[in-house]
């Protein structure tokens, strides 16, 4: 059995994951940033061993999706802007050292892409990238069965590529990067500028009423989706993989969004065969986090 920690913007959840890819227990917390990343792992900790027991399950190893930049040789967090305060925090060397197994780091949209591409529907595809869409919007490249690095095992941040000169002012100092206008909390945002009068909807909330046909929340869905579209398409004219698998919480709202994607991109990528990519939402739905971060484990020590 592997332990999975997702480690996210908002939440953390803890599981088992069986050699199939199946979660068997699953607990989720809010993160408590300001409490600390002490507090966190102690929490993880507590959950973990308390998974471990009720199953009465023999812990083999334990994989970690997080969040922003990690550096996935030594575990250390580098400057996560979710995460104030966490940076140098090392959750594979105090894991490890909590249940005595080899533990294993990737930053989350890598982990939940080679968890589509090992369990999902990326399943015997050569090239897959795993777009995660929720509080930001990461992406992990794998080709090959790898994951894609950059220069000194840097990560491509492609949520922060500029689709929108003069845009939004993102955290990373930038203006206009896909993630401040096609994330959850762009949503929210833009439905809250539009309505003043009615500033405190849920990204959910917005796209339960763009369903019952709420003109307002139908707006910046279609707004959501454009921006998702255009983003995805320069990544489709980029590197053109076979797949591109979306997952996160934005994506729970699949119904809304996807044929419009789909129609974006089919538009806007005139020079590649962008009908050979499929786009397609995660087949491990609101598990991706801990499968993914259980075939980090895989990845690096059971391949």
């Amino acid at each position: 059995m592997i332990a999975g920690v997702d480690i996210g913007g908002t939440k953390i959840a803890v599981g088992l994951v069986d050699d199939n890819g199946a979660v068997l227990t699953r607990t989720e917390v809010p993160i408590e940033v300001d409490r600390g990343p002490a507090n966190a792992c102690d929490r993880i900790v507590k959950i973990l061993r308390q998974q471990v027991l009720e199953t009465a399950s023999g812990l083999m190893g334990i994989g970690i999706a997080c969040t922003g930049p990690v550096d996935p040789l030594t575990g250390d967090l580098g400057d996560v802007n979710t995460l104030p305060g966490w940076q140098g925090w090392n959750p594979v060397w105090e894991l490890a050292g909590a249940f005595s197994v080899t533990t294993a780091m990737e930053n989350d949209a890598d982990a939940a892409a080679l968890g589509e591409a090992r369990w999902g529907a990326g399943k015997g595809k050569r090239s897959l990238i795993g777009i995660t869409i929720g509080t930001g919007i990461g992406a992990g490249i794998i080709l090959n069965g790898d994951v894609y690095r950059g220069a000194k095992y840097s990560h491509p941040e492609i949520g922060h590529h500029i689709v929108e000169p003069g845009g939004p002012l993102c955290t990373c100092g930038a203006s206009g990067c896909w993630e401040t206008l096609a994330s959850g909390p762009a949503l929210e945002q833009w439905y809250a500028e539009q309505n003043p009068d009615d500033i405190h909807r849920t990204g959910k909330e917005i796209c339960m009423l763009a369903r019952t046909g709420h003109v307002a929340a139908q707006q910046a869905v279609e707004h959501l989706a454009k921006y998702l579209g255009l983003g995805i398409a320069n990544v489709v004219s980029i590197l053109m993989p076979e797949m591109i698998a979306l997952s996160g919480s934005v994506m729970q709202s699949a119904d809304l969004l996807l044929d419009r994607i789909r129609a974006i991109v089919r538009t806007n990528c005139r020079l590649v065969p962008a009908e050979n990519c499929e786009i397609a939402v995660s087949s491990l739905g609101a598990n991706a986090g801990l499968i993914g971060a259980a075939q980090v484990w895989h990845n690096r020590f059971n391949r």
